[in-house]
């Protein structure tokens, strides 16, 4: 059975966007964004909502072609554009980012359907509705959090209020710009 991952950037006072969708508030770092590409679980698929497809379809394609990005970005880039990318949307119509298809079902049976398949594990990046919702289905088996040090006071958070969720902390590692990467599994 697949494994579902969530990799997203949070502050302190767990908000994953401002309350504008805003992300300014994230200090960007090589050092974070290789040591998230290896820390957790081998992932091959992306699971994705309408916002995120459209912000993320904007900027990887872009990337692997543009020579102000370094090789590691690249990289990077290649593997996400190569990978298949399940969009969960109502209103998308059309997919232009290779890979991508758009599942417009029930997103819980729908995941659970993808969960039974065989290989690594499938990837949510962004995407706050639909991480609220598999949390609370029970679907969700890893969080890895970049954790910057940052309190918004308002925005969207990454968990509803009255949320509770069991983890257990896998691994944390810390970094010179503050930030410190959080990698729990549903106990």
């Amino acid at each position: 059975m697949k494994k579902i991952v969530v990799l997203n950037r949070i502050t302190l006072d767990g908000m994953f966007d401002g309350p504008n969708g805003e992300q300014d508030w994230f200090i960007p770092g090589d050092e974070e964004n290789k040591a998230a590409h290896e820390i957790g679980v081998p992932v091959d698929s992306l699971l994705i909502g309408r916002l995120t497809y459209q912000n993320l379809a904007k900027f990887w394609p872009t990337v692997t072609d543009d020579s102000n990005f370094p090789q590691a970005a690249k990289t990077q880039a290649k593997e996400i554009n190569e990978m298949p990318k399940y969009v969960f949307s109502r209103t998308l119509k059309n997919l232009t980012w290779e890979n991508s298809k758009l599942i417009t079902g029930d997103l819980l049976s729908e995941v659970q359907k993808l969960k039974q398949g065989d290989g690594p594990g499938m990837l949510i990046l962004g995407s706050g509705t639909i991480i609220q919702q598999l949390t609370e289905a029970g679907l969700i088996d890893h969080y890895v959090f970049i954790l910057t040090p940052t309190v918004l006071g308002k925005g969207k958070p990454q968990f509803k209020q009255d949320q509770k969720v069991d983890l257990e902390l896998v691994e944390s590692r810390s970094f010179k710009s503050g930030n410190v990467i959080l990698h729990y599994q549903r106990k």
